[in-house]
């Protein structure tokens, strides 16, 4: 299950009977088309291309048409408009993966890291899910199927139903916070044509003298490698908050008297 910011597009917006029916399969399938091989899948499957390449605000019916050689009008006879699309191409990407190696060691702990890191990586693979306030998401199987695995494997932390959920809440609220952070870095980047090691060099003189002049004696006495790039700041956060999760599993286990 994933969060993301509040963007420019918005999860559940279209006709929400028809998108869990195209979700679940369960509603009537159009006829045969004019286009051999076009499906509703192949058209999801295009639009997370588009989007994937051009992002978000290139995403259209028409665009979608056009990748796929054919009538904007076509399309719309497997889904009603962009609005159902979205949720359609949410629930594709969060597919989960059958490889039982993706799901850590049996732990819960290694079942978090392992729902962080593939959080982490989807967002790296689709940065437009940052631009979609997915506050009330539709679930669809992909979802459920995701959110299924998840539960099953932190069970046995011993805590309440609700703060199972909170877990999960608060680690996909730390990968998001990341993933954002190091997609404006790469934005910034391209937008300003400057490397990060030269943007920060072009700030380096008036850096020096800020530390020379006194005003800033902590930050003046740091080691040379506290900026280091090299750091993972990403695992460290991710290890820290699944080490308070172990305290607090361990506290609940010594007042239930396990």
């Amino acid at each position: 299950m994933s969060s993301g910011a509040s963007g420019t597009e918005t999860s559940g917006s279209g006709d929400i009977a028809r998108t869990l029916d195209l979700l679940w399969g369960t509603g009537q399938r159009p006829s045969r088309g004019p286009k051999p091989g076009l499906t509703l899948e192949r058209i999801v499957e295009a639009a997370i291309e588009v989007a994937d390449r051009d992002g978000l605000g290139a995403l259209s019916m028409r665009r979608i048409a056009t990748e796929l050689g054919t009538g904007t009008m076509s399309l719309y006879r497997y889904v009603p408009g962009k609005a159902e699309l979205l949720d359609l191409m949410l629930d594709r990407v969060q597919r989960p993966s059958e490889n039982p190696a993706t799901l850590g060691d049996g732990t819960w702990r290694s079942a978090l890291e392992a729902l962080a890191r593939a959080t982490l990586a989807l967002y790296r693979r689709h940065p437009w899910l940052l631009e979609v306030n997915q506050s009330r998401p539709i679930l669809g199987p992909s979802a459920l199927d995701g959110m299924e695995k998840v539960f099953s494997r932190i069970k046995p932390m011993g805590l309440s139903d609700p703060e199972l959920l909170s877990v999960i809440v608060m680690v996909d609220g730390y990968v998001v916070g990341a993933a954002r952070t190091q997609l404006y870095q790469v934005q910034a980047e391209h937008s300003s044509g400057l490397t990060d090691a030269e943007f920060w060099e072009a700030q380096r003189p008036a850096l020096e003298k800020a530390m020379s002049s006194g005003r800033y004696p902590v930050m003046a006495g740091l080691s040379a490698d506290t900026f280091d790039s090299g750091f993972d700041h990403f695992e460290f956060g991710l290890q820290r908050i699944l080490d308070g999760l172990e305290l607090h599993v361990a506290r609940r286990a010594a007042e239930q008297g396990r």
